[in-house]
């Protein structure tokens, strides 16, 4: 079984609607309590109130209730950093670098403040090959904020963005196992330390010269 995004339905009844958001909500209740592989369906709609026929209605089944998460999930975190992005712009901010770290530290205190969310997303409990998606989202995002660094012809940096993705994925998988306090300065630093890193191509695609010693 390999994981495929969660389609929506075009049209739900407010009925409906509050049916799904109920099934969800006991869904994310549910797996952060005995985890993804020790759930089960009965639990799920126990917890909603509802039938396993509603849920077999919005939903193919457990693994589609974790996916349907993962997306809000990670819709949320979009929402948080084009917010800080573009608060970071209005607010004079036109560096490629400090526009990432923001967008980096934006998506750190989302994991941070949804600590136990993250947790069932990044502690590897999910279903089959959702540690795919999981790595190929992350790069996905990373590839947006990777691109304040270039023009729209200028060629990806795979290394920068190999290096990002890698750093965000560890980092994510650290903050939520600490305290606030010990999280937040954690993505202190690892934003500090990604705002060292440099593209290896000028803005018009050239390699820059190594720097003398």
């Amino acid at each position: 079984m390999t994981v495929e995004k969660v389609q929506k339905p075009a049209r739900i009844s407010h009925r409906g609607a509050a049916t799904r958001s109920a099934l969800l909500s006991a869904a994310a209740h549910v797996f952060r309590t005995v985890g993804f592989a020790r759930a089960g369906v009965s639990e799920v709609v126990a917890e909603a109130g509802a039938s396993v026929g509603s849920l077999y209605h919005h939903f193919t089944g457990k693994a589609d209730l974790y996916l349907a998460l993962y997306e809000e999930f990670q819709q949320r975190q979009q929402d948080r950093t084009h917010t800080a992005v573009a608060d970071a712009r209005a607010g004079g901010e036109s560096d490629p670098t400090r526009l990432m770290n923001v967008a980096a530290r934006a998506y750190l205190d989302g994991c941070i403040e949804e600590r136990d969310t993250t947790r069932l997303f990044f502690g590897g409990d999910g279903p089959p090959g959702f540690d795919s998606q999981l790595r190929a989202r992350l790069r996905e995002w990373t590839n947006r904020n990777v691109a304040l660094f270039r023009k729209a012809d200028e060629p990806v940096d795979e290394a920068l963005l190999m290096v990002v993705s890698g750093s965000m994925l560890l980092a994510v998988t650290e903050v939520v196992r600490r305290d606030i306090d010990d999280a937040r300065q954690l993505a202190d630093d690892i934003t500090a330390l990604l705002g060292q890193l440099q593209p290896r191509h000028g803005r018009h695609g050239a390699a820059e010269p190594p720097r003398e010693r």
